[in-house]
């Protein structure tokens, strides 16, 4: 009963247990029987491999009852738009590590290796609805491109997924993610009933201009947002090779091969 309270909670807005155990009294019509921080802390504590299970279990059936719901509405389900095309059908899952600080010693704090210090969890959001769906707690000095970490963020947030028989996903991952193992497992997602596709980035050196640099530019496709809409049956075809820059985020675009060594490459699949 109080961790269904503190989900309750959490919806009306809370962020932290103190704050659920006040919306409590404050919302006394739909928490007959408010339950104190402690006794919220306690129930937090608890929580096993099979309790988390059931939780798990829990939110997922509830997420397949939304999405039908907003399947059903007069806009329909929420589908994203890229370089102004809508991707009618395709399910985005975002995966990234972000940076949390604090200004103790809490459990698994460590220092970051941007200096700071604190945790560094990694989530995976769906861009259609703007949902968070999996979370793994991670200490400070965790690495962002940890290959099981992402393999057990992924399955956890495919659990989640109330996807229909027949589903399209699309999963962008953030270029301090990029290994060639994270991709492997990417590409081996798609089955007979799921179509998988994939968008991540990596910090380009010297050795990759000089191979970008003896491709013929009409030889291969864009391989920015153009090429990816193209794959993913929204866009024409046409469109250069670009690469866009770490610290533009998108307005700063570099054509390939002009010896900008440090730049994001986008790669698709």
């Amino acid at each position: 009963m109080a961790l269904v309270q503190l989900a309750c909670a959490i919806v009306r807005g809370a962020t932290n247990v103190l704050q659920a155990e006040q919306l409590q009294y404050h919302w006394r019509a739909v928490f007959e029987r408010p339950v104190s921080d402690s006794t919220l802390r306690r129930a937090l504590a608890a929580i096993d491999t099979p309790v988390a299970a059931r939780v798990e279990r829990a939110r997922a059936a509830i997420r397949r009852v939304v999405w039908t719901l907003l399947a059903l509405r007069p806009g329909g389900f929420p589908w994203i738009r890229v370089c102004g095309r809508e991707l009618t059908g395709w399910y985005v899952l975002d995966l990234d590590a972000a940076i949390v600080t604090c200004t103790s010693r809490k459990e698994g704090a460590a220092g970051t290796f941007k200096g700071s210090f604190g945790h560094m969890p990694l989530g995976a959001g769906v861009a259609n609805t703007r949902e968070c769906v999996a979370m793994l707690l991670r200490p400070g000095n965790a690495p962002p491109n940890d290959v099981d970490d992402h393999k057990n963020v992924l399955a956890s947030a495919f659990r989640q997924l109330p996807l229909p028989l027949w589903s399209k996903l699309l999963v962008r991952i953030d270029g301090a993610a990029f290994s060639h193992e994270v991709l492997d497992h990417l590409q081996s997602l798609t089955t007979s009933r799921r179509r998988v596709r994939w968008v991540t980035g990596w910090a380009s050196n010297a050795t990759d201009e000089q191979a970008i640099a003896h491709i013929v530019p009409t030889a291969i496709p864009s391989i920015e947002g153009p090429h990816l809409l193209r794959r993913l049956g929204a866009a024409p075809s046409g469109g250069p090779d670009r690469r866009v820059a770490p610290a533009g985020r998108g307005k700063q675009v570099v054509p390939a091969g002009t010896g900008a060594v440090g730049q994001m490459a986008a790669l698709s699949a």
